[in-house]
Formats: structure tokens, sequence, C-alpha cells
């Protein structure tokens, strides 16, 4: 197999996972991938197609301009915007992940709460790794907009977008969507620990510096394994 259809397996991969951990939405959201074979070019999902129905063979590749060089059809502008400028911001990430998965967005739009790194052993791994993107200007036409994102996102690897969900950026599609999985669940944590009011427990600052340094070194990407053969299972179609 070569790095580029391994890479696209991977990605596929990552689809059907969100679909299945209710993590996508509709036919929108994106995962991108810089191409392991020319990092000039990138995959990413197909415009208009439920995640359900992305396969290792129907992602878009594009180039530096977002043309397309392979796959059935080009990726929505706003997946353009959102990624390409955050790639080429970060020498250091491969894979971009944007949802509007439901607590991640719940926690976008609350104003009076903050994301809690220390609140749950899932936020524990994001301690010091997240920033807010304030400002939600409605539909992405330009990569002025996907610049901003990028500088706001920094170093980090977790924007939260106001009103808009998240972006989660790693080095692989592994580490990258394990973050993602994670970040729902805690936020979803967060917020039904907070639902009845009340003080939450908070984890010692150490160990959750800890826990964010374990995550940047990768540790227990193996999940992304066992996930990868529980679809293996159900759907194998997802490697085609």
């Amino acid at each position: 197999m070569t790095p580029l259809q391994q890479a696209r397996e991977e990605v596929a991969l990552a689809h059907r996972l969100a679909v299945r951990h209710g993590l996508n939405e509709g036919v929108w959201n994106h995962i991108s991938l810089l191409s392991p074979e020319d990092p000039a070019q990138m995959l990413i999902s197909p415009g208009h197609t439920h995640w359900s129905q992305v396969r290792a063979s129907n992602l878009a590749l594009v180039d530096t301009a977002g043309n397309l060089l392979a796959g059935d059809r080009p990726p929505i502008r706003a997946g353009w915007v959102i990624h390409y400028p955050v790639h080429r911001a970060r020498s250091d990430i491969a894979c971009a992940i944007h949802v509007h998965a439901p607590y991640i967005t719940a926690m976008s739009i609350r104003k009076d709460v903050l994301f809690e790194t220390r609140s749950s052993q899932q936020s524990a791994r994001f301690h010091d790794d997240v920033v807010y993107f304030e400002e939600y200007d409605g539909l992405l036409s330009d990569e002025g907009e996907g610049d901003r994102m990028a500088a706001a996102l920094g170093e980090k690897r977790v924007l939260l977008m106001r009103n808009h969900g998240a972006l989660v950026v790693g080095p692989s599609v592994a580490a990258a969507y394990l973050d993602v999985y994670q970040l729902e669940r805690a936020c979803m944590y967060q917020l039904l620990a907070l639902a009845g009011g009340g003080e939450m427990q908070l984890i010692p600052e150490k160990v959750a510096a800890q826990s964010s340094r374990q995550a940047r070194g990768g540790f227990n990407l193996e999940h992304f394994n066992g996930m990868r053969r529980w679809i293996q299972a159900l759907e194998p179609g997802y490697a085609e």
C-alpha cells in the first residue's frame, strides 16, 4: 500500500468514526490531511457528501490553489477557507478537523462558561492547549478568515470557535481524531456537571499539566487502532 493510499484510508476512517460517535453534522464540517507524498497537496472531505458515504477513493485531493486533483467532488469553499491557511501556518501539523459536535458547539456558545481543562480526565489532556476564536463572521468566503483563525490558534491544538464548534489539529489523523472525541466528552461532562449548579472539583494543576504533555507526546494513540478494528468489522467499504 502506498503512503497516499494509507492516508486516504485513515481520513475516510475518521469520517466514519465521527458519524458513529455523533460528531458530524449533515454534509458540513471537514477533515483534512496533508499528502504524505507531496505536502503541497491536501486530502479533504468531498463537498456536499455525508460522512457516512466518504470512502478512501472519493476524498478530494487539492493543490495549494484549491484545485481538485482527484476525487468525486471539490471541498466546499468554507472547508478550504478554514483548513488551508491553518496548514500553511503550522508546519508541525498534518491533520485538521473542524466539527459542530453538540457539546463542543454548546460550549462555544456559553458566554458565562469557559472550557475548564481541570474539570475531568478528558479535559486535562488539553491543559494550556485551548484558545478561543471570539468572532463569528457568518459565511466564510475568503482566506482572510482562515488566516485569522490560524493566528488565533497559534501553537495550540484546539481552537474553540464562538457559536461555531471547534478546530482541532494534530500530527496525524489518529492524534487529531482522538482529541476531537475526547474534547466532545470533556465538554459534555463539564456542561452536565454545571447543569445543576454548584462548584466543580478540579484536578490538580500539575496532574493536568502532565496529562497534556502525555497527550502531545502521543500517549495511547493505539486507541485509534481499536476504533479502526471496530469500523473494519461494521463498514469495511470505507477503505475502497
